[in-house]
């Protein structure tokens, strides 16, 4: 079962950055879509930033200009360098990908999170 493994989470302070890196364990065909999304504590889970397989990327309004979605399709691995972190950027960050398991069969998969605390 294909799954999609987070890592680069943790805590920094206000101004700081981090490096999100998310890749699919197990055989793919390929990957389309593939999303950054968080959730902070009693809010709804919002899109953050994605990226499409030729490199057309939308982001939120709130961290435009300070976060950065990238993706090596050699490695199926998909970024998100946030930088100029502020206290509302915590919350738990998920990797988000629509997986082509096969060439007839695609999953919409997500990640377990990983947590991103912003805290002085």
């Amino acid at each position: 079962q294909v799954q999609l493994v987070e890592s680069g989470g943790g805590l920094v302070q206000p101004g700081g950055s981090l490096r999100l890196s998310c890749a699919p364990s197990g055989s793919i065909f390929s990957i389309n879509i593939m999303a950054w999304y968080r959730q902070a504590p009693g809010e709804q889970r919002e899109l953050v930033a994605s990226i499409t397989s030729g490199g057309r990327t939308n982001y939120v309004d709130s961290v435009k200009g300070r976060f950065t979605i990238s993706r090596d399709n050699a490695k199926n691995t998909v970024y998100l360098q946030m930088n100029s972190l502020k206290l509302e950027d915590t919350a738990v960050y998920y990797c988000n990908a629509m997986i082509s398991i096969t060439e007839w069969t695609a999953k919409n998969v997500w990640g377990q999170g990983t947590q991103v605390t912003v805290s002085s």
